[in-house]
Formats: structure tokens, sequence, C-alpha cells
């Protein structure tokens, strides 16, 4: 369709929807044969879409008249909360909608068809709206890269018994060489490398063995959202996970004292967290998806 100059460009070509040309034929074939009319904005001679008897359609008649009529017909409103049905509303809405489309325009592709003369002009019709915004958050990836999975036991005995409730352990998180009853495990700055505080139980010891001997334990996943130097201290090695320990050494742990004070070995061993991976659990497994309720 070819636009002439206008308030907001100079003349331009656009590509539109068939379903437009065979409405504007439409409207040319019951329309009587329009002269050309001066255009005030050239000055030059142009024929114009909306003419009648000679004379242009005047745009608040297009606003006041036509377009409520024809939201009459199709059975829609002819306002909403922002205000009455516009053709200017119109313009807004497609070029949102072509700025949100499945495979959108650019802002420059928008920009062109649109007719602006700046990218500025466009932004402001280029509204994201809240499923491109939560596409677009999903794309980046940033939820599953700073969150891993660990191995994590639960006593159902203990839950249904009451005794969770009144604070025995219930929760036995898989550090490798241990495992921790912290029950806000994940809010725990310690974590990624355990200073193996009270809430601690070595494998090897007879608590740690007898754990394991139950047969009323659950294993499920949990979720563990990482912080920065966490996430480093996991794909970035031992640098990065030094670190870590010099940063957390005076910083109290869930048993209230600090990894000094325990004298944490300067080696301590990373907790064994894999990536998080969203895919169906094979058939006859007894693993459960566990998520825990806490963020940093």
């Amino acid at each position: 369709m070819d636009v002439p100059t206008n308030k907001t460009g100079t003349a331009f070509t656009k590509p539109v929807d068939p379903l437009l040309g065979k409405a504007i034929e439409a409207w040319q074939a019951v329309r009587p044969a329009q002269p050309q009319m001066l255009d005030p904005k050239t000055g030059e001679l142009a024929d114009f879409l909306f003419a009648h008897r000679a004379r242009r359609v005047a745009k608040h008649y297009i606003n006041t008249a036509i377009i409520p009529m024809l939201c009459r017909k199709a059975g829609v409103p002819t306002a909403d909360v922002r205000g009455n049905i516009t053709s200017h509303r119109a313009r807004s809405t497609i070029a949102s909608q072509l700025y949100n489309a499945k495979e959108p325009m650019t802002l420059f592709e928008l920009q062109e068809w649109l007719g602006h003369r700046t990218p500025e002009a466009t932004a402001h019709y280029a509204k994201i709206t809240p499923n491109t915004l939560a596409r677009a958050y999903n794309d980046a990836g940033y939820f599953a890269r700073n969150v891993r999975t660990i191995e994590v036991l639960v006593d159902r005995d203990a839950v249904a018994s009451g005794a969770a409730a009144a604070g025995e352990p219930w929760q036995y998180y898989d550090l490798g060489h241990g495992w921790c009853t912290y029950s806000s495990f994940e809010q725990c700055q310690h974590r990624m490398a355990c200073a193996r505080c009270d809430f601690y139980t070595p494998k090897a010891s007879s608590r740690g063995q007898l754990l394991e001997a139950k047969d009323n334990l659950q294993k499920m996943l949990a979720n563990i959202p990482l912080t920065d130097d966490e996430r480093a201290a996991v794909d970035d090695g031992q640098t990065a996970l030094d670190q870590l320990l010099a940063r957390l050494t005076d910083v109290p742990t869930p048993a209230g004292p600090t990894p000094r004070q325990l004298g944490i070995p300067a080696t301590a061993t990373l907790l064994p967290v894999v990536e998080v991976r969203h895919s169906k659990q094979p058939a006859g497994s007894h693993e459960e998806p566990f998520t825990t309720g806490g963020t940093n």
C-alpha cells in the first residue's frame, strides 16, 4: 500500500494483509469517482482514500461516527479502560502486535512499516506484552543457570508421627560425605562448602549408617538457587571455591560457630550439585522432584 507524506514521515510503501487490500477495493467500487484534491502537507494534488462528494472525510467523523458504527456491527464495545476506540488506537494496537508476534518485527523494521522518521517515535508504539516479557525471561535461561539440584532424603515416618513438627530432623540433604538436617538448608550460606556444624552427620558415623538403613525414607530432589559466588565455585574450580571459603570464614553457621571456630579444612569438599534437568523421570523411578521454598 502506498502511503503519502504524513505527519510522521515522508511518502512510503508498506506491505499489508490481503484482507485490507480487498476492503479498500470494495470501498472504491461503491464510492463514486473522486477528483484529486490539494494535500496541505505537500501542496500537491493527491488521491485521498477517505473522500466522498469531492470532500475529504474528516478525521473526527471517522473516530466519532464510522468506528463506533463498525464496533456496534461487530458487537464490540466502543470504548475500554483506556478510552474510546479510535483510528490511532488501531494503529498503536497493530504496531504492538507486530512487535510481540511469534516472529516479531525489529524496532527498525517497525519504524519503516509505520513510516516514522526516528526509532524514538516508534518506541512509543512498541509496547512489550507480559507474555513476550515472560518468554524473553525464560529464553534468557537465568533461572536454570542459577539453580542446581541436590538429593534429599525425607523421613516420612517423622512427618506422619508429628516428630518433624516437634523439631526432630526429617530432611537429610546429601552432601556426599555426610547429611545436613538443617530445615532451611537452601538459605544456609555454607551450603556449597559445609562447615560441619551441629546439623551435620558424617555418612561414616554410626548415626549416618543407621539413617541409610531406614526403609521409610523417600529420595527426592531439591532445587537450590545459587548466588554468583556459589555458581562460580561450581563452574570455575578451586580458585573460586577458595574465594568463597575465605568470604565465609567468619560467617556464623546455622548452629552458631563460624568455620574458623569449627576448624573447617582449607580444602573443603564442594556440595555435590547438578544442573537442573527439565525432563521426565524414568519409568519405575522412585525419585521425585522436590522444591525448597527459600530464596536468596
